[in-house]
Parts: C-alpha cells; sequence; structure tokens
C-alpha cells in the first residue's frame, strides 16, 4: 500500500475557498497513491474557534461531496482529515473517510475533545462511537489528535480487528515530545500500523508542530516530516502485521483487568 500523507501549513492570510484549492493542487499529484491523508479541521483551521458555527457544514454538504468526488478521481482511499460537523443542533469535530469509489465508508466524530488552551470542548459535542472500516488492505481504525492520549480507544479499535491507526490532528509544537511518544506507543502497544498527518504553520498565535508519521507495528517509526510543509510517500507491507503479531505474540497474551 503506497500511503501520502499532506502535512499541510496552515496560516491566519489563507481563507478556507484558498486552502481547499491548494490542498486540491496537491492531490492532483498523488494519483499513484493508495491511501491519502489529511489533517484535522484544516479547512478552517484548528485554533480558529470563532469560525467554528459560520462554516459548521453537514455531513452531506460541500466539503463530505467534494472530497467524495476527489477520492473517486484518485482511485484512492482518502482519510480527508476532520471538519466541522453540524447535525441537528449539536456540532462536532468529525474525521471522513472515502473508499476508492468515493463512498463513504468511515465517520469518526472525535471522542476526546481537547480543552488546555482550546475552546473544543466548549464549541462541540464529543463523538460516543469508535470507527473502523474495512478496506482491500485490511482494517483500519480512525483517531483524532487528542485521543493519541487515550490508549483504551486503540485497544478497543483493536478489538474490531484493527491493524492500521490513522491520526488527523493539529498538534502543537510546544507538545511535540508527547507527540512523538504516543505515534510510537499506540503502534507498539497494539502492533499495528499507525500513520499520522499533523499540521505545521502558525495560526492564532500557536505554532504547529508537524513531524507526521509513519510508525511500524513494532513501534519502530519508519518515516517522519520536520515542522515545514511537506509531503510523505512510503509504502506499507500490511502483511507485516501478522507476521509480527505471530513472532512476538502479545496481543494473545491480553487479559480481562478486574
Amino acid at each position: 500500500m503506497k500511503v501520502g500523507i499532506i502535512q499541510l501549513e496552515i496560516n491566519d492570510d489563507e481563507s478556507p475557498k484558498q486552502r481547499l484549492q491548494r490542498v486540491d493542487a496537491l492531490l492532483e499529484n498523488m494519483k499513484v497513491c493508495d491511501l491519502i491523508l489529511l489533517p484535522e479541521i484544516w479547512m478552517t483551521g484548528y485554533f480558529s474557534f470563532d469560525h467554528y458555527v459560520c462554516e459548521a457544514q453537514s455531513i452531506d454538504g460541500e466539503f463530505v461531496t467534494h472530497y467524495s468526488n476527489m477520492a473517486k478521481k484518485l482511485n484512492a482511499y482518502l482519510y480527508a482529515g476532520s471538519f466541522v460537523e453540524l447535525k441537528g443542533e449539536e456540532y462536532f469535530n468529525t474525521s471522513v473517510f472515502f473508499d476508492r469509489n468515493g463512498a463513504l465508508t468511515g465517520v469518526y466524530r472525535k471522542i476526546h475533545l481537547f480543552r488546555y488552551g482550546s475552546l473544543e470542548g466548549k464549541l462541540l459535542t464529543r463523538g460516543k462511537k469508535t470507527t473502523v472500516v474495512d478496506t482491500e488492505f485490511g482494517k483500519i481504525g480512525l483517531a483524532t489528535c487528542y485521543d493519541l492520549r487515550f490508549p483504551e480507544l486503540f485497544r478497543k479499535e483493536l478489538e474490531l480487528g484493527a491493524q492500521i491507526f490513522l491520526i488527523t490532528s493539529a498538534w502543537p509544537l510546544s507538545r511535540i515530545d508527547h507527540w512523538k511518544i504516543f505515534n510510537q506507543a499506540r503502534a507498539l502497544e497494539n502492533q499495528c500500523y499507525l500513520i499520522s498527518c499533523n499540521c505545521v504553520g502558525t495560526t492564532r498565535k500557536v505554532q504547529l508542530g508537524g513531524h507526521s508519521s509513519i510508525v511500524n507495528p513494532l513501534g519502530i517509526v519508519e518515516k517522519y516530516a520536520q515542522a515545514n510543509e511537506d509531503i510523505l510517500y512510503f509504502d506499507i507491507d500490511t502483511s507485516k502485521v501478522a507476521q509480527i503479531r505471530e513472532e512476538f505474540p502479545q496481543i494473545k497474551h491480553i487479559v480481562p483487568i478486574d
């Protein structure tokens, strides 16, 4: 599986429409990929809390429709990152996953909302369900940014058959050491590949950390970006998940804890 990660720069001078057009231009050059990732609330900008309500969309709105068509055009699985979703009278941090035909096969509403120097927890409603999607490459679990600090979410996805974790994020540079640890730990403890896509740039006086990564089921970082806008490409052999789990069968040794 050839993976492409768009580590996108977010700044306050660019409008959502301009950013979307720029992302589309980047995607046009990624037709060789089987799976493509984008970061968290990238079109609005995660820290633009004052724009959450006015830029929110429904799950059948323009953002989802547009990237459904893009996935079909690219003939690739697309984890299009997240957007602010309006559902009834509630707002969610919702990430979306499309198959090669543009079908929306995965919807994940962020469960762990960030509150430290963030209005996300005040403005949005938390999701309640884990999301694992079936693909030709195996089962993929979806997660968003702050979720990385909560291992029980990833263990639940493992129980549902996940072999790969995808992380969409807007993680600040000030806590990038934590990001690196969690990327490796969540992969290692579940013997899964973990593929993360973070933002870079400075927005609303917050410097974003980058360091998007591909971590193998042994917890080893296979490839990572720095703190600048970049596109990562990497080939993953998903058969290694079963191989590693058989050679070092820690998953089989999980026992319920009272």
